[in-house]
C-alpha cells in the first residue's frame, strides 16, 4: 500500500483516538496519555538497547518513569496528597544511585539518559493530563450546554494542522532545504505553509469555539505552537541521527513510534501551558 495512504490511516485512527478520549471524559483521556507515556518510555529507554557507551537497564527508567506519573497524577486525582510530589526528586536519586551497583564504564552518562527520559516523555504527557483535566473540571460547572472544545483537543489539533500541512505543502513545492544537516526532507515552503494554517486553525478556533478561549488567545497559542512543534520534530530527528536510526520504533505505521508521533507535542506543551497561564494577566 502507498506510504502515503498507510500515514493517513494511520494518523485519523491516532488522532481519533486522542481527540475522541479528550472529548469523552477526563478519565479515559488519562488512562490514553498513560498508555503512550508508558510505551514513549519503553520505546526511549530501549533505543539505547545497542548503543556502545550508553549502558542503560530500560527497566530501571521505565519503572521509575511510569511510578513518578502515576504518583503525580494520583495526586491530581486526590488519590492522594499533594505532598506525595515530595517523593519525586528522592525516587530519582534512587534511580541515580542503582549505577552504584551495575558496574558500568560511563554511570553518569547513563544516569543523565534516564533523568532525561524523564523530562522529555513522563513531564509533558503529565502537563497535558493536568490541563485535561482541569479543563473539564472548568466544562462541569458550566450552565451552557452547548458543545465545549477542551484546550488540550484544540492544542493537538494545532499541532496536527503544522504537521500535516508541513509536510503535503513540502511535498507539493517544497524546494529550499530548512535544516539540511539535521533533516534533509524539511523545507522552508513546507515549513511556512505549516505555519500558515497553524494561524488559520487558531483563528478558526477563537471564532467557532469562544469559551475556549478568544481569537487573540488561539492566534497567540498558534505563534507559539509552530515553531515549538518544527524545533520538536527536528530536535527528535537530531536525536535519531546521532542514534544512525530511521525511526524510534515501529508500532505506527507509516509514522514510526511514538516518539516520532509526539515529538512535536513534546516541545508544544511546556510552553502552550505557560500561555494558557499568562494570557489572562495580558
Amino acid at each position: 500500500m502507498n506510504n502515503l495512504i498507510v500515514r493517513s490511516i494511520t494518523g485519523a485512527l491516532f488522532a481519533a483516538v486522542i481527540l475522541g478520549s479528550i472529548l469523552l471524559d477526563d478519565v479515559y483521556a488519562t488512562a490514553v496519555f498513560a498508555a503512550f507515556m508508558m510505551l514513549g518510555l519503553i520505546e526511549f529507554n530501549k533505543l539505547f538497547h545497542s548503543h556502545g557507551t550508553i549502558e542503560i537497564d530500560w527497566r530501571i527508567g521505565t519503572g521509575v518513569g511510569i511510578t513518578i506519573f502515576a504518583l503525580a497524577v494520583g495526586s491530581l486525582y486526590g488519590y492522594f496528597p499533594l505532598a506525595i510530589f515530595s517523593l519525586i526528586v528522592p525516587i530519582i536519586l534512587i534511580m541515580m544511585l542503582t549505577e552504584l551497583w551495575r558496574s558500568r564504564k560511563n554511570p553518569i552518562l547513563n544516569s543523565t539518559i534516564q533523568i532525561a527520559g524523564i523530562f522529555y516523555i513522563v513531564l509533558p504527557f503529565f502537563l497535558i493530563t493536568w490541563m485535561n483535566f482541569e479543563d473539564h473540571k472548568f466544562h462541569e460547572m458550566r450552565t451552557d450546554e452547548s458543545f465545549f472544545m477542551p484546550k488540550v483537543g484544540a492544542m493537538f489539533l494545532l499541532i496536527w494542522a503544522n504537521d500535516t500541512f508541513a509536510y503535503l505543502t513540502g511535498r507539493l513545492i517544497g524546494r529550499t532545504k530548512l535544516f539540511e544537516r539535521i533533516s534533509p526532507k524539511k523545507t522552508w515552503e513546507g515549513t511556512l505553509g505549516g505555519i500558515l494554517m497553524t494561524l488559520l486553525v487558531g483563528f478558526l478556533m477563537g471564532t467557532f469555539f469562544p469559551d475556549s478561549g478568544s481569537i487573540g488567545f488561539w492566534i497567540g497559542a498558534a505563534v507559539i505552537i509552530a515553531p515549538c512543534a518544527i524545533l520538536g520534530d527536528l530536535y527528535e530527528s537530531l536525536f535519531k541521527r546521532s542514534l544512525k536510526i530511521k525511526d524510534s520504533g515501529s508500532i505506527l505505521p507509516g509514522h514510526g513510534g511514538i516518539l516520532d508521533r509526539f515529538d512535536a507535542v513534546f516541545f508544544s506543551v511546556p510552553f502552550f501551558m505557560a500561555w494558557t497561564s499568562i494570557y489572562p494577566y495580558l
